[in-house]
């Protein structure tokens, strides 16, 4: 039932995917002041949560994609979007993200939903917050949908919902697109980074014996995830990782009101990656699949004060879905 309509109409130049999902990222500027509050996790690592509050009762967790940050612009959008609107926002930094390498050869995945539960019961105990929301873009809204699913039963009633925007939910069909040669600019840009970061994490493990001539040939995140991400983790490979951290599965268990929204012309997301029958069959999962808006884009125009709808959007399900006051 909840597949919805959309009314995102862009100018001619942002009817590009490419240009759309781009643009945000390079040519927008986005300033946010935070409080960072670093959390000690239960296996002796660290998480950097990046505050901006207005003295709410209502708190949003924005969850950022891959190799992305507090910083990322679309978090800064949102969170001061959602201040504006007296909801206080908690950005997190998923592990190694928040411009210090964590303390464990593990750090994040697109399945890892420990941490995801982890950082909501430290709000809920901590905090008097009446209301939380969770926010997750791209890797971080395969998160928020994987944990809203996986853990639908044990939820607090305080958890009111999600939103989530560009989701791989089928993390299979996503590597599979990103290997086409339209899209080797992206798969370029993550493992540049990838590779950095997998470098450091062998200088400080040397038990760690990777490949490294592997590493450096690694083309696809198939390449990428059979190196490092699956036996690190303890899955037997890249099929078995993209299968068991995928969010999709776990979109018929959800029991809050939930948004989807993804872009047809988004370069990084499979036809798998559209749910259109899980949002049929779904009192709480709502998709809106848009004509445009690239990759975490959905910029209408070059003049930036008129290019939140977004941000906009997001509010809107929160006041119609959510239904909360604010």
């Amino acid at each position: 039932m909840p597949l919805l309509e959309t009314d995102f109409s862009p100018s001619l130049a942002f009817k590009n995917g490419h240009f759309n999902t781009i643009y945000r990222a390079l040519f927008t500027k986005e300033q946010q002041q935070y409080t960072r509050k670093r959390i000690t996790t239960w296996d002796a690592d660290f998480i950097d949560l990046d505050f901006s509050t207005v003295d709410s009762k209502t708190v949003a967790l924005l969850i950022h994609g891959l190799e992305g940050s507090s910083e990322s612009k679309y978090i800064l959008a949102a969170s001061k979007a959602l201040n504006k609107q007296k909801i206080d926002t908690v950005s997190f930094n998923l592990r190694g993200c928040s411009g210090e390498d964590n303390l464990l050869l593990t750090t994040y995945h697109s399945g890892k939903t420990e941490d995801v539960s982890f950082i909501i019961n430290y709000l809920l105990d901590n905090y008097d917050y009446e209301n939380i929301l969770i926010i997750g873009y791209s890797l971080g809204g395969n998160l928020t949908l994987k944990y809203l699913g996986e853990y639908a039963t044990k939820l607090s009633e305080k958890i009111k919902g999600g939103i989530t925007v560009s989701v791989p939910v089928d993390l299979a069909s996503s590597s599979r697109e990103l290997e086409f040669l339209k899209n080797r600019v992206y798969i370029n840009e993550f493992l540049k980074t990838l590779r950095i970061k997998v470098l450091e994490k062998a200088l400080k493990f040397p038990e760690f014996n990777i490949d490294k001539e592997k590493l450096f040939k690694a083309k696809s995140f198939k390449d990428f995830d059979e190196l490092y991400t699956a036996p690190i983790f303890g899955f037997k490979n890249a099929k078995d990782y993209w299968a068991k951290a995928s969010s999709k599965p776990y979109l018929s268990k959800i029991k809050k009101p939930t948004l989807l929204i993804n872009a047809k012309d988004d370069p990084f997301l499979g036809d798998e990656c559209y749910p259109i029958e899980e949002a049929k069959n779904s009192d709480y999962f709502h998709l809106e699949i848009t004509k445009y808006g690239g990759h975490v884009g959905f910029v209408s125009s070059f003049i930036q004060k008129e290019s939140n709808w977004l941000e906009e959007r997001i509010i809107r399900f929160i006041k119609e879905n959510i239904r909360i006051k604010i």
